[in-house]
């Protein structure tokens, strides 16, 4: 069986949405998707690094639209697992795993992975939207989008926009891989890669 690492904030958890909000709270300012085109989190908000350190701030993000539905049919074909840089903030693992517990309920402890850097994480493909955990991975790489990579050119991974996206590539009867078959990305690749 296949296995499949899964970010979470970004991928899961819409955490753009979610600085977004506590920066309105603060400014009364509401800021963009497209204001963040191109733009990490802390350029755009000022005081991004305040907002993760605050309790709760992990707890109550968004969910992306359709990450359950698709990730629960995900889990039925794939080893699925989630993986989150969260030792960074330690308020965040608590957090983060009641957030999934919630949101994810068929997310068993044991496909949770916490970690510092993901160079670590060996999988066949890995869902994500930052360069930095995609480009050191071994296996195919799927990349998520957001604003602050929105304007990046993919390059050797395969760029989505939404959990749609994501079941037509995975989950098309043609693509679905056995366990020596490779995973070939080419006939569902996205009309805006």
């Amino acid at each position: 069986m296949k296995r499949i690492a899964v970010d979470m904030d970004g991928v899961l958890a819409d955490c753009f949405e979610q600085f977004a909000r506590y920066d309105y709270a603060d400014t009364g300012m509401r800021k963009t998707r497209e204001d963040g085109a191109g733009k990490m989190d802390d350029e755009l908000f000022e005081k991004a690094r305040t907002y993760v350190y605050q309790p709760g701030f992990f707890r109550d993000m968004p969910v992306i639209a359709d990450s359950q539905e698709v990730l629960y049919k995900l889990n039925e074909k794939f080893e699925v697992f989630i993986v989150s840089a969260a030792t960074e903030f330690p308020q965040s693992l608590p957090e983060k795993q009641a957030w999934l517990s919630e949101h994810f309920p068929f997310i068993q402890w044991q496909q949770i992975v916490f970690c510092g850097f993901k160079t670590i994480i060996q999988a066949d493909i890995m869902i994500d939207d930052h360069f930095k955990n995609l480009n050191y991975f071994k296996g195919k790489t799927i990349l998520y989008t957001q604003p602050h990579n929105e304007l990046a050119d993919a390059g050797k991974h395969t760029r989505v926009h939404n959990w749609t996206e994501i079941e037509q590539l995975l989950l098309t009867p043609q693509l679905q891989v056995g366990q020596e078959a490779p995973v070939d990305f080419s006939p569902a690749i996205s009309k805006y890669a």
